[in-house]
């Protein structure tokens, strides 16, 4: 008799790094490392922008978002691994997984709204420099970083509910190391999950909207900066451009191939570099791509200002 996921189903198994001991320790030992260097990169970037007047401009307000969504898409997923290596499980509870989607495709969902954001606010910046204070004042601001936030969060109500309104009968097994929406439709029966995928396919069209409107507008930040007489001016306006281009292609290219790629019988070590390369990755590099090539906002820089001592020479 085939009954509902809502009356059988009570945990997930999720996909283990390795069954040995030794390495389950290292896997732990390793996402530990960089948890707690995505904790320290974004927490310093947000009281560095919190509490320096100098840093209350529309861009920094950005990045200061972008390192709160960072810091929420990561401790969604990567505590709860480094407790299943350590204590050798790999169960996740029915209720935790529904958890586990629908926080990480809000907060994923609202980064990439915001990456688009500033994108446009780069565009503004740079090419239409007189209205840049009108067009960015602080009530526009909020209101783009408050839309990037509910639009991720509507998204997310969409895909977590069309996924768990699925019935599971391909087992619990789920081919990642956390709870991924294209792995969990292959536990789903026959054709009940093509709902899911047509959503996923109408999600990615607006991705890929997205990213078109990326691409036009540094196509027109490009051609401003090769006016510009001056070499600095020209290398400040790509310092700070460059380096969100690379985070956002970075984002796109990973998140399309993983959601949107023939799903295979089994699982595949390609499945895992390219779900940490576009779940882990981007909140531990955001915030030294975008520090490292501002000296606005460099580690020693910020702390400087944020303690009012010279504690670093």
């Amino acid at each position: 008799m085939k009954m509902s996921n809502r009356t059988i189903m009570t945990e997930f198994l999720l996909l283990g790094f390795s069954d040995v001991w030794e390495l389950q320790i290292l896997h732990f030992v390793v996402f530990l490392v960089i948890y707690l260097a995505a904790l320290m990169e974004n927490l310093l970037i947000f009281m560095a922008i919190t509490f320096n007047n100098y840093l209350h401009t529309p861009m920094y307000f950005f990045l200061m978002n972008l390192s709160l969504l960072d810091l929420g898409s990561i401790s969604v997923i990567v505590p709860k691994s480094m407790a299943n290596s350590l204590m050798d499980t790999r169960s996740i509870s029915y209720a935790g997984c529904v958890a586990q989607v629908f926080f990480l495709v809000s907060l994923v969902g609202a980064d990439f709204s915001l990456l688009t954001v500033m994108a446009y606010d780069r565009y503004v910046a740079i090419c239409q420099p007189l209205h840049y204070e009108t067009m960015m004042n602080i009530r526009a601001c909020v209101k783009m970083a408050a839309g990037a936030w509910i639009s991720g969060i509507l998204c997310s109500v969409l895909h977590t509910g069309n996924t768990f309104a699925l019935i599971f009968c391909g087992g619990n097994m789920v081919d990642q190391f956390f709870c991924e929406i294209p792995q969990l439709l292959k536990l789903a029966c026959s054709d009940t999950y093509l709902s899911e995928v047509w959503v996923l396919v109408f999600s990615a069209c607006l991705l890929l909207g997205c990213f078109v409107f990326i691409i036009v507008s540094y196509v027109h930040i490009f051609k401003s900066v090769l006016r510009i007489p001056s070499e600095q001016g020209r290398y400040k306006a790509l310092s700070t451009c460059l380096p969100h281009l690379t985070v956002v292609s970075l984002f796109v290219c990973t998140g399309i191939f993983a959601y949107l790629k023939p799903n295979s019988s089994s699982p595949s070590a390609l499945d895992l570099v390219v779900a940490v390369l576009y779940s882990v990755l981007p909140p531990i590099l955001n915030p030294i791509i975008y520090s490292m090539r501002n000296k606005e906002i460099k580690t020693k820089a910020a702390l400087k200002r944020l303690t009012g001592c010279s504690l670093f020479p």
